[in-house]
């Protein structure tokens, strides 16, 4: 590895990039970058072949951990910062001391027969993080973002991912009728159907459609679904969490797989 070089200045173009990312959730489609955090995400990109374009490390770091040193050692440029300086690019409480830039993934084409999820204007970035942890974690293999939905590669969704982005086909900016392309029946949640999901006969391949927290699925989407389906409520409330009601639906899909 190359010497790094040191950044001094908060002028500097790059760290102006990173500043516009962690302020505007969908800058990364203006910019073609992503701001990767700390060294679990980095980890999970570099454990599925990914490459970062540059680390960046704070001085101390740098100079108390060789785990970061060796880990920066990935990408293919490495910088030091001054601590405050590398501070001053953190969005969190208790601010990191690498993060990695990352070329921002292009949205893929949708993906026909590979089960999936389809998230129609989820609003909640830590949601749509937890949904998409599910999805890779239960065996889904594609998360098709409708128009509306937050921004998927955004920085509170990635840290919300965990790293699941990194091991899912994920498509943005999808409408309706893109869906057909999928060439699966669609399955929903809904607290006014008689089906129940532990009795009801689920398709697999199939793909799950969450919807919006407040409002859940649109109505003229849900007329395209084969199936809607309840979950069972025994403590009497009225609606789950949709990224619990969706952890719930795909283990309920993963869990007939297996038996």
């Amino acid at each position: 590895m190359n010497e790094p070089a040191l950044i001094t200045s908060r002028d500097n173009p790059l760290l102006v990039k990173l500043r516009k990312l962690a302020q505007d959730p969908a800058g990364y489609r203006k910019l073609g970058l992503l701001w990767l955090e700390g060294d679990h995400l980095a980890r999970a990109l570099q454990s599925r072949g990914g490459r970062a374009q540059q680390a960046l490390v704070s001085e101390s770091a740098w100079a108390r951990e060789p785990s970061l040193r060796d880990l920066a050692g990935w990408a293919d440029k490495v910088s030091l910062l001054p601590d405050a300086l590398f501070k001053s690019l953190s969005t969190l409480e208790s601010p990191a001391a690498i993060g990695f830039v990352v070329a921002a993934p292009a949205s893929p084409a949708i993906q026909p027969g590979a089960p999936s999820v389809v998230l129609d204007r989820l609003q909640d970035a830590g949601n749509v993080g937890s949904i998409l942890r599910s999805a890779a974690a239960l065996g889904f293999e594609q998360v098709v973002a409708l128009r509306g939905t937050a921004a998927l590669w955004s920085p509170k969704v990635l840290r919300a991912g965990m790293g699941a982005h990194f091991g899912l086909r994920l498509v943005e900016g999808a409408d309706e009728d893109a869906l057909a392309a999928l060439q699966l029946p669609l399955v929903a949640t809904s607290s006014h159907t008689e089906a129940v999901l532990h009795q009801a006969e689920l398709p697999w391949p199939c793909a799950w459609v969450m919807g919006h927290e407040g409002r859940g699925v649109a109505p003229d989407l849900m007329a395209r679904c084969a199936l809607a389906v309840r979950i069972p409520q025994p403590g009497g409330e009225e609606s789950l969490n949709v990224a619990a009601a969706a952890a719930v639906c795909l283990y309920e899909s993963a869990r007939r797989r297996l038996q």
